[in-house]
């Protein structure tokens, strides 16, 4: 959902992007590049931090793109013309996702260097990328269904959108240097501290500079959009909206002048009134989902239209009804709705 409150937030840049295969600096050793995606969102940004490893001058690059012959072609550009004739040293995933992760074989490969990212997003991708994860298939299909959606043309959809992830990330490294919450990288001379994140994303790091007042928020904070808060069928009674809300907090302890570096949108500041929006709307939601639950016992695809205004497609649906379950849970887990599981095996929500 567009953010209304978006005014509060600062671009610096105003509304100059990188085109695909070129890159624009942001700060003394930092630049931005911006590959497409095959979804309604768009695009990813990547970055390119100037570093050192081993006495080897060099670059790190973090996030990757999915994979695919375009972003192959726009990054072999990206090499040709804005390394300064240096190597990529490194690459950091921020998470397991696959416009983060597709293409780390291909660039470790190529640049005979090491993935950096944490451990559960690196096992999860390992896992993913060789069957499915929460993404498609009979099992995502059955976990929707109990939820309510019984559309048979998008349950058939789901269960034919069982290679949804490998097709994105058909190859994960099968090596890898772990990140954790508190690791402290030097990439260039500078220390970039590591901060977990959680319920978007198993162990989503996001990376801040102090000495550059730079933050690589990852999918955690995101100026536009709120980011992807799901349930998923592997872990049917997550509760990853209360995890994610928690994990915003540990944001406000940064300057309040920090540029944010998100993966979608433009970099901006505001980054503590951005905390604030995603509080207030999450609170908003919520509050949208005890009303609709007060009224009547109700199932998660019956929320789709009281928490999206849009029309969806079939890959916002099933983020959709996985936001509309991870709001569900986190009222349920909390005790303020019970949950009943009704004779034609669809969960619907009450008050407690």
């Amino acid at each position: 959902m567009a953010n209304a409150r978006e005014s509060e937030l600062h671009y610096p840049l105003g509304d100059t992007l990188p085109q695909p295969g070129e890159a624009l600096d942001l700060a003394p050793g930092v630049r931005w590049v911006r590959m497409g995606l095959p979804f309604a969102l768009d695009h990813i940004n990547l970055w390119l931090l100037r570093d050192r490893i081993d006495g080897r001058e060099g670059w790190t690059i973090v996030d990757c793109g999915i994979a695919s012959d375009d972003t192959r072609a726009n990054w072999e550009q990206v090499f040709a013309t804005h390394l300064d004739g240096l190597p990529v040293l490194r690459v950091i995933a921020t998470h397991f996702h696959p416009d983060h992760l597709g293409l780390a074989h291909w660039l470790t490969e190529k640049w005979s260097c090491r993935l950096w990212m944490s451990a559960t997003d690196f096992n999860l991708a390992r896992l993913a990328s060789s069957s499915t994860v929460g993404m498609g298939g009979a099992s995502a299909a059955a976990f929707f269904g109990s939820h309510g959606l019984t559309d048979l043309e998008s349950l058939d959809k789901i269960r034919a959108r069982a290679d949804y992830y490998p097709k994105m990330v058909p190859v994960v490294p099968a090596s890898y240097r772990r990140l954790m919450d508190g690791s402290v990288i030097d990439i260039g001379g500078r220390p970039w501290r590591c901060i977990a994140g959680y319920g978007h994303a198993p162990e989503h790091i996001s990376l801040f500079c102090e000495e550059a007042r730079l933050l690589i928020s990852g999918d955690m904070v995101l100026p536009r959009i709120s980011t992807n808060v799901s349930v998923v069928d592997v872990e049917p009674e997550a509760d990853p909206l209360t995890l994610y809300l928690d994990s915003l907090k540990r944001y406000l302890e940064l300057p309040a002048d920090t540029l944010v570096l998100p993966s979608h949108g433009k970099p901006f500041t505001g980054l503590h009134q951005r905390i604030d929006q995603l509080q207030e709307h999450h609170d908003e939601r919520l509050a949208e989902v005890i009303a609709a639950c007060r009224a009547e016992p109700t199932h998660a695809a019956g929320l789709l239209s009281v928490l999206f205004k849009r029309k969806l497609d079939l890959h916002q649906t099933t983020f959709a009804m996985g936001e509309a379950i991870a709001h569900l849970n986190a009222l349920w887990l909390k005790g303020e709705l019970k949950r009943e599981l009704g004779a034609d095996g669809v969960y619907r929500f009450l008050p407690a």
